[in-house]
């Protein structure tokens, strides 16, 4: 470390890299699109609905969703077909909750707002879907989204210097999936997954050490909300597995009477049964929302686990496929694996491409901050080590080309790609159309956004059997 930072406090030293975040995500600000699109139609209705209806009709939100998703779901009249209706007669919604909920603060204040200025002789409707309403849709999403991101930067520093988390940080941010949800499609879920498991770990993290029984009651609002957000991010959990493991291992050795020990097992046991109900209750947001579309609280939807592959494991393909595969999409993640293999053997206590990996954002940033970190100790030199940096951004620019080829459809948007064509458009063809396409954002996003959803409709078209 040089003489400079060594002058500097460490908490001044992390302000100051906090605050660089903070700057970079005020200008990329403008890059927000706020339209309601695809699966964010049915996040978007769980909000949208119980504002403005007062109930959870989804009928608006059908009629007024983009093509490729309305037209296959409506008939030749522009009413949803019968066959999206539940048993309870609601239409079908399988999206989860928990986007909706992290929302409604931001979205209440915008129509009132909205009303206020109605009442002032406004014409702005009060609709849901007028621009104040996606505005702050988005910007509330890329808000959350920024968020996760400075809480993987504080856990990541933990264990290496400030420099490289934020790196790490930075490096994850452009050169993965997260500003697809981010920023594009900010009215799916998975940016505000990445923040509900960010939180999560971030203060199972920092109250690992001496957890109280409010801190419990804390972790398990924050896990309820985790999981209100994604069901799969249940799996994050686990870490209160490797952790309570060796706990209670620990505690039933001493069996010699009434003891510290003994009365610390029964406080891990109360502890656990606190988390697990304050977690039952913190879910009931799906449990209710889920009775009323589909008349069954635990029934979401998707395909029951006793159908999952569980026998037939996919990894290379879940890595590697064509078709959105983890590394083959994103390829800086193999540095983020990498580090965390380097982390666990250092802490054995601790524990777009595949847009259901973008919650596990935080491990991936502290995973490639550690690698960096490892790294760097191979040079004698910071400036040799941080030009060794330079690979992550040319992984940066190949992420803005592959984001750039797959919003504008150069690409098909679903099913496997051709690699040979991914490489040749990255050289050839988004040098050409990146910049006109980059003024049409900022000059008419309304129009290329058009342009855009109709490649889409094209393409699913072209996949029909004929």
């Amino acid at each position: 470390m040089d003489s400079q930072d060594s002058r500097t406090p460490p908490a001044s030293r992390s302000r100051n890299t906090e605050r660089i975040l903070l700057l970079f995500f005020v200008f990329s600000l403008p890059l927000l699109n706020p339209w309601v699109r695809g699966d964010g139609v049915g996040y978007y209705a769980l909000v949208r609905a119980p504002l403005i209806e007062h109930s959870l009709d989804f009928t608006r939100d059908y009629e007024n969703a983009n093509p490729s998703f309305r037209d296959a779901r409506v008939d030749e009249h522009g009413r949803p077909k019968s066959i999206f209706r539940t048993p309870t007669g609601h239409l079908e919604n399988h999206f989860s909750v928990g986007p909706a909920i992290l929302w409604t603060p931001f979205l209440l204040l915008t129509h009132a707002g909205v009303l206020f200025a109605r009442a002032l002789g406004s014409s702005v409707a009060a609709d849901g879907f007028s621009a104040p309403y996606r505005i702050t849709m988005a910007l509330a999403t890329a808000f959350y989204g920024f968020l996760g991101l400075l809480l993987a930067f504080r856990l990541a520093r933990q264990y290496v210097e400030d420099r490289w988390a934020l790196l790490a940080t930075f490096s994850i941010w452009w050169a993965s999936s997260l500003p697809i949800y981010m920023y594009f499609n900010p009215s799916w879920s998975h940016a505000h997954s990445a923040f509900a498991v960010a939180l999560f770990l971030w203060y199972w993290h920092k109250t690992r050490a001496a957890r109280s029984r409010r801190d419990w009651f804390i972790l398990a609002l924050i896990a309820g909300l985790m999981m209100d957000v994604y069901y799969v991010n249940a799996f994050v959990l686990f870490v209160l597995v490797i952790e309570g493991i060796p706990q209670y291992l620990s505690a039933l050795r001493h069996d010699s009477g009434p003891s510290v020990e003994t009365l610390r097992l029964s406080d891990l046991i109360v502890s656990h049964v606190l988390f697990a109900l304050t977690l039952l209750v913190c879910l009931l947001p799906t449990f209710i929302t889920r009775y009323f579309i589909y008349g069954n609280p635990f029934e979401s939807a998707y395909p029951p686990l006793r159908n999952w592959p569980w026998f037939s494991p996919a990894l290379l393909r879940v890595l590697f496929s064509s078709n959105h595969g983890l590394l083959a999409w994103t390829p800086i993640l193999l540095f983020s694996i990498l580090g965390l293999f380097l982390f666990w053997r250092r802490e054995p206590l601790s524990s777009y491409g595949s847009r259901y990996f973008v919650s596990l954002t935080p491990l991936f940033v502290l995973g490639l901050a550690v690698f960096l970190d490892r790294f760097s100790q191979l040079f004698h030199s910071r400036r040799a080590a941080f030009a060794a940096a330079f690979p992550l951004a040319l992984l940066i620019l190949w992420n803005a080309g592959l984001m750039f080829q797959w919003g504008t459809h150069l690409i098909p948007a679903r099913g496997p790609v051709s690699f040979s064509e991914v490489a040749h458009n990255q050289v050839f063809v988004v040098p050409r159309e990146f910049s006109a396409n980059l003024l049409r954002y900022f000059s008419n996003r309304k129009g290329l956004m058009q342009q855009i959803e109709q490649r889409d409709i094209q393409q699913l078209e072209n996949t029909q059997p004929k």
